[in-house]
């Protein structure tokens, strides 16, 4: 997900960047036994369910936003200043949903604090095999990723911007690194993926999709 900006007009990418994705995480005594019935236990109850966040702007806001929409209900959008904070009150069923980076939610998740409804990913994470994608689990089309690339000023020599981008596949082609970047929960993008086109396509579709979703809901980064 990116806020749109004016950075593609002052810079050059260079090369996309591992991303991560996020579980959508919920007290383990939460009712629903899957993402098909917490579905429908939103759509019966709006307004009531309440989704925190690590603050306005934040990836979980936004997904949090993406979700309701892509579920046609609503639900109250809970705030805090910081993820360890947002998963405490989870934890003690303060709140009922999170949209959580993988990272820091498979650890409670695994130690059974929480459960989980689903991965946020286009396919299941290869540190976490078990747990589906929220699009096989009942909402097919449903993806976010907390993604990151690599740019350049907008005046850099194309061969500087080569050489850069080769340094990048060299470094995400190595197995120590694609092992480690894994353990992390991190999805590494294809080696086709890995060119300064393809980055600059990925920005522009991601705009495409989030900036209405900012827009509407009103939402701007603290």
């Amino acid at each position: 997900m990116v806020w749109p900006s004016g950075a593609a007009r002052t810079t050059r990418p260079v090369a996309m960047l591992p991303s991560n994705h996020q579980l959508l995480i919920a007290n383990k005594a939460a009712p629903a036994k899957d993402l098909r019935d917490l579905i429908a236990r939103l759509k019966a109850n709006p307004d009531k369910v309440t989704i925190g966040n690590a603050g306005p702007g934040s990836p979980s806001h936004l997904t949090a936003v993406y979700f309701q929409t892509a579920v046609a209900s609503r639900f109250q959008l809970v705030p805090y200043r910081g993820t360890p904070q947002v998963l405490q009150d989870l934890i003690a069923g303060q709140i009922d949903l999170v949209f959580d980076q993988a990272s820091s939610s498979l650890p409670h998740v695994r130690s059974s604090q929480l459960k989980t409804y689903g991965v946020t990913a286009k396919t299941r994470l290869a540190s976490a095999p078990e747990i589906p994608t929220l699009d096989e689990s009942g909402l097919p089309g449903f993806c976010a990723s907390i993604w990151f690339g690599l740019w350049a000023p907008k005046d850099t020599p194309a061969p500087v911007i080569a050489k850069l981008n080769s340094a990048v596949v060299e470094t995400l082609a190595d197995p120590a690194v694609r092992t480690r970047l894994a353990g992390l929960g991190s999805d590494l993008p294809p080696r086709e993926q890995q060119t300064p086109e393809a980055l600059r396509a990925f920005q522009k579709a991601e705009i495409e999709k989030w900036w209405p979703l900012i827009k509407a809901a009103g939402i701007k980064a603290e």
